[in-house]
């Protein structure tokens, strides 16, 4: 619900942005005091990029003393606050103030979701739970294009406003983190946590987990601090891992689909479509919502190699496409003729790269952030990480109508598509396959102990423990105390 209200709030910059772009072009037609200039919506559709990067970098801090769920609580009032203002808006800077808002709200969720999840997932579930995070944005992104097609930009904020509230409601019913808890003492809470996350089931049944928890927090400081040392952030175990996430970030923002998803009715104005530029916006929404899905069904099974490696080489061969169509026949003209035999083609090709970007690299760096840390940095680097992630996202965004005036809208596609192809080549050397492997393998991959390329072997149900992604105790109990438990089970 949280992820929602965020995605949602990515939406209505997009359906809001060419309504009061004909405000400023038509005065007569004028439903509020509010209009912007091409600087002023390359700046509103930015500006929130760059306030979730100071989000990200509290996001750590903010969720490590308080606690995962009130730190995930109080993320929903800013969105509130949020779409409010915009509600409310009559000037310019009020709207930047709206976006800052939404904004810093995206940022600060970051460590506490991202990290809550990690620590309340079992393995065999870790891919598809962080991928969904990213399918539940994507549709509330979906659902503000849908209601920006038939409702004034002012009523869908109002609309809007539900979701961060229906946040609130269904948090009061989830349990804290039981890693947190162990980390504050309180081990009962974190037991009866513990049962609940793994089914409303017995203490005895969750016996094991808790004990190796606690067996930890022996040989580590019960209240570890909000900020990694300088020591910590030196380590092979965080360089390699934050590299490689941020390059993601890279990939997937400026292969072409950020700028895509926020300025869709521009773009589709430019290249032309037979269906209306409204309605190819909405298509934009359900095909990513839909790619999106796809890659929850799937990761358990391809991985997360092929998935990120298919969608690189795809979105780069559609951007190249697009850009090559429009260049040969030309930028549409305002009202003219759409419905050619190849007008289709530069709509068909974006829409595909929507789809495939969603099946992969679009939510890679979204699931390595909860697999890829180890536990002493995990608040501070997926922090870290969305700050870094967004600020690429805002010159991803800030950029493109400097590049369209510089290189073209055909020559802006070229370079989108040339770095997606470019990543599909980095990433076949560099990017590990962690689907199916365990938390202490992947900490070994980029220690330099062992390579990881294909997705870990599926655990019958008599192997599979119910232990969390992030069970500090994983980390740190050695093979041969898991071999001879399991040979005392038996």
């Amino acid at each position: 619900m949280i992820l929602l209200s965020y995605g949602m709030s990515l939406g209505f910059v997009t359906i809001a942005i060419p309504a009061l772009e004909a405000q400023a072009g038509n005065a007569t037609n004028q439903t509020a005091s509010v209009t912007l200039s091409k600087p002023q919506i390359s700046w509103f559709g930015s500006i929130n990029w760059i306030m979730v990067a100071v989000g990200g970098i509290v996001s750590g801090p903010f969720a490590t003393p308080w606690g995962r769920r009130p730190a995930m609580i109080a993320v929903n009032f800013c969105f509130v606050v949020g779409y409010l203002v915009f509600y409310m808006a009559e000037s310019v800077p009020v709207l930047y103030l709206a976006q800052a808002a939404c904004g810093f709200g995206g940022g600060l969720l970051e460590a506490p979701v991202l990290t809550y999840i990690a620590e309340i997932a079992e393995p065999h579930l870790r891919g598809a739970m962080s991928a969904s995070t990213t399918a539940v944005l994507i549709l509330g992104l979906f659902i503000d294009f849908s209601l920006g097609s038939v409702l004034d930009w002012r009523t869908v904020a109002l609309v809007n406003i539900i979701a961060p509230v229906a946040a609130v409601i269904s948090l009061c019913f989830v349990p804290e983190s039981p890693h947190w808890l162990m980390g504050q003492g309180r081990v009962e809470d974190a037991r009866r946590a513990l049962c609940w996350l793994r089914g409303w089931t017995k203490p005895e049944d969750v016996a094991t987990e808790m004990s190796l928890l606690e067996r930890t927090l022996n040989q580590t400081e019960k209240k570890p601090s909000a900020l990694p040392t300088l020591s910590q952030l030196r380590k092979r175990t965080f360089l390699i891992p934050f590299s490689l996430v941020v390059y993601a970030f890279f990939i997937g923002h400026w292969s072409g689909m950020t700028p895509l998803q926020t300025f869709a009715v521009s773009i589709f104005t430019t290249v032309g479509t037979p269906i209306n530029k409204y309605y190819a916006t909405v298509l934009i929404g359900l095909v990513e919502l839909t790619g999106t899905v796809a890659c929850v069904a799937l990761v358990h099974y391809t991985g997360k190699r092929p998935l990120a490696l298919m969608s690189t080489l795809g979105a780069g061969v559609c951007f190249v496409v697009a850009a090559t169509y429009v260049h040969v026949v030309g930028e549409a003209l305002p009202d003219s003729d759409t419905s050619g035999p190849y007008a289709w083609l530069p709509m068909a090709a974006l829409v595909i790269s929507a789809f495939i970007s969603h099946t992969g690299i679009r939510i890679l760096p979204w699931m390595l952030i909860g697999e890829v840390y180890t536990p002493d940095v995990k608040g501070f680097a997926s922090g870290a990480s969305g700050c870094a992630g967004y600020v690429i996202g805002f010159f991803a965004n800030k950029s493109f109508f400097f590049l369209q005036e510089q290189l073209t809208l055909p020559g802006t596609f070229w370079l989108y598509g040339a770095v997606a192809l470019s990543g599909t080549v980095i990433m076949y050397f560099y990017l590990p396959e962690t689907e199916g492997h365990a938390l202490h393998e992947i900490l070994e991959h980029f220690n330099g102990e062992r390579v990881l390329r294909s997705k870990g072997g599926k655990k019958t149900d008599g192997d599979c423990e119910k232990w969390a992604s992030d069970n500090r105790a994983m980390d740190t109990v050695s093979p041969d105390h898991v071999r001879s438990r399991s040979e005392s089970r038996l």
